[in-house]
């Protein structure tokens, strides 16, 4: 399976970390940390089994060092560090296993170089000098895709806002008047109302996905998820209230990769709460869609999640979207004053239209689809437009595109230079 992805921007990872099981491998790349400007403490014993315990619960370095001597069946261990390391990161392995056959099954599994040890500074030198010149290297996508993936994030300042009546309706004008393929998210796997809105049964494709993350390649999605019309598909779910849903993140993580190669758009409805416990969600979303409303609560929210996503997703446009306003002498603040205390413009407001959202919810259509023609949408025709005027500018830019990868370690993979870096294996 070859889906493509967007790399995250590494700024925000830390540069290096390093698992290792030994005192005199822990030294040597110590000095070398040093050299290169990294901070030593970033040198951890453990080997791989600290290295998947510690990636599950932080970030992925840009340059991840595991050590393999005590891993007694590393081309299969190696696949639990593929479950939380995040892709963009470079992995270097080490080890005292001196095979010619471990050493490119290693490579091929998405691994970027295997050292054998006693390490040397030498050898570490190299070894980094690759891994740098691999993240600095442009990673372009094979094949001729006209055009370069949208991934949007629609996130609400507070419950209510209308969030997910944006998500519908971006995701029904992105595929209907944009004519582009679009998948629309909904991560609100008890309480969702995308498939709803859409007069749609959500189905177990979510849920599945969560419980089975094995299982989510492209055949999946395309069994999985229901079709509003002939570009437009949603995977959602419905599930009992009852039943906690149990994840550490990677099925949601699983299932935007695979909506961006099946799909030209892809349009996250993702909540506060799982934005906030999984926050590596972000890690290649463009543009993030912040709804809110012009009450004090929504201003203070709205500045925490601006500094939020100004920390965690620094890679992306952030667009502020005011909806169901309410005439000016029954707004809770004024416009003026809540952009006052944020300290930034609204850049859409959509008026509230009590019969329009009626006749939506009759009908089981998106607002903008309900709306067409009428003023109240206009704002969202306008942001549908700029969302797709700027994924023309990056084709004109030739800006970075996608690199081939399935699972996360042919991601991984997808990093690796075209030549190996010499290595002391024989």
């Amino acid at each position: 399976m070859n889906a493509p992805w967007t790399p995250g921007r590494t700024g925000q990872r830390e540069p290096f970390t390093a698992f290792v099981c030994d005192e005199s491998s822990a030294d040597a790349l110590r000095s070398i940390a040093v050299e290169q400007g990294w901070s030593p403490e970033k040198v951890n014993k453990g080997g791989l089994r600290n290295a998947v315990q510690s990636l599950s619960v932080s970030a992925s370095p840009s340059i991840l060092f595991v050590d393999l001597s005590e891993s007694g069946d590393p081309l299969n261990d190696i696949n639990a560090l593929a479950e939380v390391c995040e892709p963009g990161t470079v992995v270097i392995a080490a080890g005292q296993v001196n095979d010619v056959r471990l050493y490119r099954d290693l490579l091929a599994s998405g691994i970027q170089d295997y050292l054998l040890k006693p390490l040397n500074p030498e050898m570490l030198r190299d070894c980094f000098a690759q891994a740098q010149a691999t993240l600095s290297a442009p990673k372009m996508a094979e094949g001729g895709n006209e055009h370069p993936h949208c991934a949007l994030a629609i996130i609400g300042t507070r419950g209510g806002v209308g969030a997910s009546s944006v998500a519908t309706s971006l995701a029904w004008l992105l595929s209907s008047k944009g004519e582009r393929t679009t998948g629309l998210l909904d991560l609100d796997v008890h309480f969702g109302t995308d498939a709803l809105s859409l007069d749609l049964e959500p189905g177990r494709g979510l849920t599945d996905a969560i419980e089975n993350p094995s299982r989510i390649d492209g055949l999946f999605i395309e069994r999985a998820m229901v079709r509003a019309s002939d570009r437009l598909a949603i995977l959602s779910a419905e599930a009992p209230i009852n039943a906690p849903i149990v994840t550490d993140g990677s099925a949601y993580y699983q299932l935007q990769e695979e909506l961006r190669h099946a799909f030209d758009c892809s349009v996250v409805d993702l909540p506060r709460s799982v934005m906030v416990q999984y926050p590596h969600l972000l890690t290649d979303i463009q543009t993030v869609v912040l709804v809110t409303e012009f009450t004090l609560a929504a201003a203070r929210d709205s500045i925490r999640l601006l500094s939020w996503l100004k920390s965690n997703a620094p890679q992306a446009t952030v667009i502020l979207v005011a909806n169901r306003v309410h005439p000016a002498a029954q707004l809770e603040i004024s416009r003026k004053d809540f952009e006052s205390s944020i300290e930034r413009k609204v850049d859409y407001v959509i008026a509230f239209d009590q019969k329009l959202a009626t006749q939506a919810a009759k009908l089981g259509r998106p607002l903008a689809e309900a709306g067409k023609g009428s003023k109240t949408i206009a704002p969202l025709v306008s942001l549908s437009q700029q969302l797709l005027a700027a994924n023309e500018d990056e084709i004109d830019g030739d800006k970075n595109k996608a690199g081939k990868g399935g699972s996360l370690l042919d991601k991984l993979s997808a990093l690796k230079p075209k030549k190996p870096a010499k290595q002391n294996a024989k």
